[in-house]
């Protein structure tokens, strides 16, 4: 198993500097020791798997803490989360769709995006499994099996990054889903399992988010993701991303880093790597690499001539 995780952070690119990302001298406490921020407010959005699993309350304790601050964490889809920010009303997202988060860079509504973590997509049903899709070593194979025989299936349908990856397999499996077996709900993941469960249907998870509910459904992993030898499909990196404060001054940039520099220390990383539901761990910390991967600041295939604004 340990194997088969260094070869899925090689796949999705480890990496990125140790220390607190740019915080522009922000110490957390002026030259009489009294904290530079304190009773500030910073705004968090952020993809419902990194709420629903309990996370954030484990990440932003000490954070809070060592800057006497609050984080305010609005838990969206990563669709969702990444408009509001475009609308500044969020100092910083953490969120999992890359090619969502590049849109968002190229647009110059984020800057000094950084990996944070990652762990990977599940394909999860009822145990009686009716498509007959267990151990299937394909995802696009797996939702092709599934339309053929019109079983029911539960998506998110929000646009987030959960629901952004089932379409991508979706495309790759060549189906346009669709009909009485198909149904699109707009809710969290935490939801949208529950509502798999009452109704014995298949539906795409992050692995964190089912680990942390498994034992209150009868759900089961039926197609499983990299970390246990799965699809490469199936992989979900998470990044972490301030908003642009030259698109919008009202952003508490300077704190957004500092949270961005303490969620890629070692203390928080080391969080990451130990937090754990039901005895299993949810969450593989990626921040931290010897052989830093500098590709994580800028969307894919960026060049220093490259502009679309």
């Amino acid at each position: 198993m340990a194997i088969q995780r260094r070869r899925f952070v090689a796949a999705v690119g480890t990496g990125a500097l140790a220390g607190l990302a740019g915080c522009s001298g922000l110490t957390g406490k002026t030259d009489d020791g009294n904290p530079t921020v304190a009773g500030e407010t910073l705004t968090l959005t952020t993809t419902t798997s990194t709420y629903d699993t309990g996370l954030l309350g484990e990440l932003n304790v000490p954070f809070q803490d060592m800057y006497g601050v609050t984080v305010d964490s609005v838990a969206k889809g990563t669709g969702a989360a990444l408009e509001t920010a475009r609308n500044g009303d969020s100092d910083v997202v953490m969120v999992h769709a890359r090619s969502l988060e590049d849109e968002f860079m190229r647009e110059g509504y984020g800057v000094n995006r950084r990996d944070l973590m990652f762990n990977d997509f599940v394909i999860v049903g009822p145990e009686s499994d009716p498509a007959g899709i267990q151990g299937t070593s394909s995802a696009a194979d797996a939702f092709a099996t599934i339309a053929d025989s019109q079983a029911a299936f539960v998506s998110r349908g929000d646009n987030s990054g959960t629901h952004t990856k089932e379409l991508i397999v979706w495309d790759q499996a060549g189906v346009e889903p669709g009909g009485d077996w198909y149904q699109e709900t707009g809710q969290g993941m935490g939801e949208v399992l529950n509502i798999a469960n009452q109704q014995s249907a298949y539906t795409l998870s992050d692995r964190g988010t089912f680990l942390s509910q498994r034992s209150e459904i009868d759900l089961t992993i039926l197609v499983q993701g990299p970390i246990e030898g799965g699809p490469e499909l199936l992989a979900n990196p998470y990044g972490v991303i301030a908003v642009n404060p030259a698109v919008h001054e009202n952003v508490n940039y300077d704190l957004a880093m500092a949270y961005i520099g303490y969620l890629t220390s070692p203390q928080a990383q080391d969080l990451i790597e130990n937090y754990e539901a039901n005895g299993e761990q949810l969450f593989f910390p990626r921040a931290l690499s010897e052989e830093p991967n500098f590709q994580q600041y800028v969307p894919e295939g960026w060049s220093g001539t490259n502009s679309d604004r």
